[in-house]
């Protein structure tokens, strides 16, 4: 939280008082800087005032001129440097919201602070759009290289990635490494990066892109990809289940859970009731299956190359594979002992 040494009511307050009675009240209903905390819209202030939005418009912009040019805005000059200093100490480029609830969580003293911000010819706030959310800087080259290294990161991502904080923080540093000193630390690096909307963090910490169902978690499928890929092995879908519940704090009824992951391509059963998932290279099908898949790829195999392999994809007894093997319709033995396809 970041204490300012004047009362931004009381600055906003000797601002106003310089303007007509219209304009200044128009400011205050657009800005919300009256006794309530609500903002009225262009149309509301026309209404009022029977005239158009445009013209509202006019009114606001000459208003917010006129206060820019009276000797009252010159002797608020220190307390927009101090606005500055507090930008500054958030990393020279912050969202709008970070910004205004460090000054303050009452939503009146940010409404008079915004107001400041807007007022103010050093600060330059741009809108919401496709890339990132709401945000205010003072100096235009570091505002687009924090916003260069973003787009960066983001379109070095797959929809499947997932990375650690740790190495996302140490890749971003990397990004920003010409950029001043004094910005590159943890606190500042987390803090552009919620300016992105292209990436995000999954429950367990990890980045990704926001749009990516691994970061934007919703049903029972996506907590036990999470789940399973945190485990880093194969899970019983009872251990699923329970993880979930711990992990996110959600209901996990095993029954579900086990049909879930049934029918999701992203999981393959490789034993009693054990899940892994497909992009750790295990395949699909049973035993039988399995032992035919690596026939065809690898030739004729020694039986103990054979057992070697399905207990790589399959969390499955000797035996097991042995009793397949005796399929003598799927396999048959050459001269040297080893199996291929019948």
């Amino acid at each position: 939280m970041a204490t300012l040494s004047f009362k931004p009511k009381t600055v906003t307050s000797q601002l106003l008082a310089v303007l007509p009675d219209r304009a200044r009240d128009v400011l205050i209903s657009r800005y919300g800087l009256g006794s309530k905390p609500e903002k009225m819209t262009l149309e509301a202030i026309g209404k009022k005032y029977r005239i158009t939005r445009e013209r509202v418009r006019q009114v606001e912009n000459y208003a917010l001129a006129g206060i820019r040019k009276s000797d009252d805005f010159l002797k608020a000059k220190e307390c927009f440097s101090e606005l500055e200093e507090v930008i500054d100490s958030l990393g020279g480029v912050v969202s709008e919201d970070e910004l205004l609830n460090t000054v303050s969580k009452d939503k009146s003293i940010q409404n008079q602070v915004h107001f400041l911000l807007v007022l103010g010819d050093t600060f330059t706030k741009k809108k919401e759009d496709t890339e990132f959310g709401h945000r205010w800087y003072v100096d235009e080259d570091l505002a687009e290289n924090v916003q260069t290294a973003l787009r960066n990161l983001y379109s070095g991502l797959s929809d499947d990635d997932l990375i650690p904080e740790s190495e996302m923080l140490s890749t971003f540093l990397d990004e920003v490494k010409n950029l001043n000193q004094k910005y590159r630390n943890e606190e500042i690096l987390m803090r552009w990066l919620s300016l992105s909307k292209g990436l995000g963090k999954n429950p367990l910490g990890e980045w990704g892109l926001s749009a990516s169902s691994n970061v934007k978690a919703k049903g029972m499928r996506d907590y036990a990809y999470l789940a399973i890929k945190r485990h880093g092995s194969p899970m019983h879908f009872t251990e699923v289940a329970k993880s979930i519940a711990e992990l996110f704090k959600r209901k996990a009824h095993v029954a579900t859970c086990h049909n879930e992951l049934i029918k999701d391509a992203r999981f393959v059963l490789v034993g009693r009731g054990l899940y892994a998932l497909t992009e750790w290279g295990y395949t699909s099908g049973v035993v039988k299956e399995v032992i035919k898949d690596f026939l065809s790829e690898n030739g004729p195999l020694t039986r103990e190359e054979i057992i070697d392999l399905v207990r790589k994809e399959r969390y499955v007894k000797d035996n097991t594979i042995l009793v397949n093997l005796q399929d003598s319709s799927t396999f048959k033995k050459d001269k040297q002992g080893r199996y291929t396809l019948a």
